[in-house]
């Protein structure tokens, strides 16, 4: 399962939006800037975000977004359905060996257990613990 710049970008939006909570409507054009995005895409993924209740607007000259619930209450996973479609690393047949399928099975839970685990504020007052290596999983 590879995220895409929609999910990316849909979290860097969330993320964005839970940092400034309680400060009024964010523009989508002031985190475009902060952020080095192009303002014309995230207004595309905002709007499914508002279709899912995840984020209000608010019109007029001092208008923007905010979250619509506390960021403790959304999860990483809720985003991602939302732009990316349901979590399914590898597609399960049903013909396929027990032990296969077993195992296409644990991906599944373990990526939607971290993705519905992590909550939003998780996201948005990350600490980091120090020097991490990254690496890359084609999955």
């Amino acid at each position: 399962m590879k995220i895409s710049t929609k999910g990316r970008y849909g979290l860097t939006i969330m993320m964005a939006l839970a940092k400034k909570s309680g400060e009024g409507p964010v523009s989508l054009k002031s985190i475009a800037k902060e952020y080095n995005l192009s303002e014309h895409y995230l207004e595309q993924l905002i709007s499914p975000l508002r279709n899912a209740m995840l984020v209000k607007s608010v019109r007029g000259a001092y208008g923007g977004y905010m979250l619509s619930k506390d960021a403790k209450e959304i999860t990483a996973g809720d985003i991602i359905r939302v732009l990316e479609g349901p979590i399914s690393p590898v597609e399960v047949m049903d013909d396929e060996e027990p032990a296969k399928r077993d195992l296409w099975i644990k991906i599944r839970d373990a990526v939607k257990d971290v993705l519905d685990n992590t909550t939003l504020d998780d996201l948005a007052n990350y600490e980091g613990k120090g020097k991490q290596e990254y690496y890359m999983f084609y999955i």
